[in-house]
């Protein structure tokens, strides 16, 4: 299963059973488990191992309790743990370039706002492109990332200058709530299951749209002082909730890498498991950022 949408959902290696390969529970008569669903098995259930050499149930030795696939030996062509690292570092790294870059080199001015405006929609516009493609494109992930990372630079720069220090206690809130989320999610204290996916999904798309309704109220007047994205103690509400919904994203982009090493995913698979964390890591920097502002005060 394959979701278009780079923000709402996450793209699952398993397409066939379950959702986005979650969990999925095997058929009486079918394939052994793990080879159902599996996109990158070739060659018949039952058939003699062709050139995949996860063609023959990658989960035969799953621990059923917990759900964690085996450690399987990486494969020529296929997505490694340091394929993920590499270039989920490439990603990040661009975009922390392009904000040190539109921090130093943009003052903060009316222009500049319509300017990280600007940068937010075409970063957007890459992302639903790459979102829309079969295939992942290193060059247009590289393209979100570093019109992102200007976005961010002048935000963040926006944000020091009312409330100084905020951009460094929101990377610092962003890289605590990311480790405790991995750190969580590899204790088996959460299962991404295709329940859990669901349920999520449906509040991540809820929480938007009444975001785009309430920016739309305040646009035309009608809610005061940013509605349910105010700087009082209902703002901060919404604000937690959103870092939730962050760490929500990320366990679904831990649960995608590891199917896709599990499944033998093509290395290429490894820039749209660093697109998704990137997007991820994004939302959660934002929301924290003015997550910190609402504590801050007026200081």
């Amino acid at each position: 299963m394959r979701s278009s949408n780079p923000v709402f959902s996450r793209r699952g290696f398993s397409r066939d059973n379950g959702y986005a390969g979650f969990n999925a529970a095997p058929q009486a008569g079918g394939p052994a488990v793990g080879t159902q669903g599996n996109p990158y098995a070739q060659g018949a259930p039952g058939a003699p191992q062709g050139g995949n050499p996860y063609a023959q149930n990658p989960y035969a030795q799953q621990d059923l309790q917990h759900g964690a696939p085996p450690q399987t030996p990486p494969a020529a062509g296929r997505m490694t743990m340091d394929d993920v690292v590499a270039r989920t570092a490439m990603t990040l790294g661009t975009v922390t370039v392009g904000a040190v870059l539109a921090w130093v080199l943009l003052p903060v001015t009316s222009s500049s706002f319509g300017l990280a405006i600007g940068s937010a929609l075409i970063a957007m516009v890459f992302a639903l492109v790459q979102a829309f493609k079969r295939k992942a494109s290193p060059a247009l992930i590289l393209a979100y990332a570093a019109f992102e990372g200007v976005f961010l630079g002048v935000i963040s720069e926006m944000y020091n200058s009312r409330w100084s220090g905020a951009p460094f206690q929101a990377v610092l809130g962003t890289m605590a709530v990311s480790g405790a989320t991995l750190l969580i999610y590899k204790a088996g204290w959460i299962r991404v299951t295709a329940r859990y996916a669901r349920i999520g999904m449906a509040i991540a798309i809820a929480f938007v749209l009444v975001m785009a309704v309430n920016l739309l109220l305040v646009v035309f007047g009608v809610a005061d002082d940013g509605g349910l994205r105010s700087m009082g103690p209902l703002g901060a509400i919404v604000g937690i909730l959103a870092i939730v919904l962050g760490a929500f994203f990320l366990t679904l982009d831990f649960k995608q890498i590891e199917d896709g090493i599990a499944y033998g995913a093509p290395r290429d698979e490894a820039w749209l498991a660093a697109f998704g964390l990137t997007m991820s890591l994004v939302w959660i920097y934002l929301e924290m950022l003015r997550l910190v502002a609402i504590f801050s005060g007026n200081d």
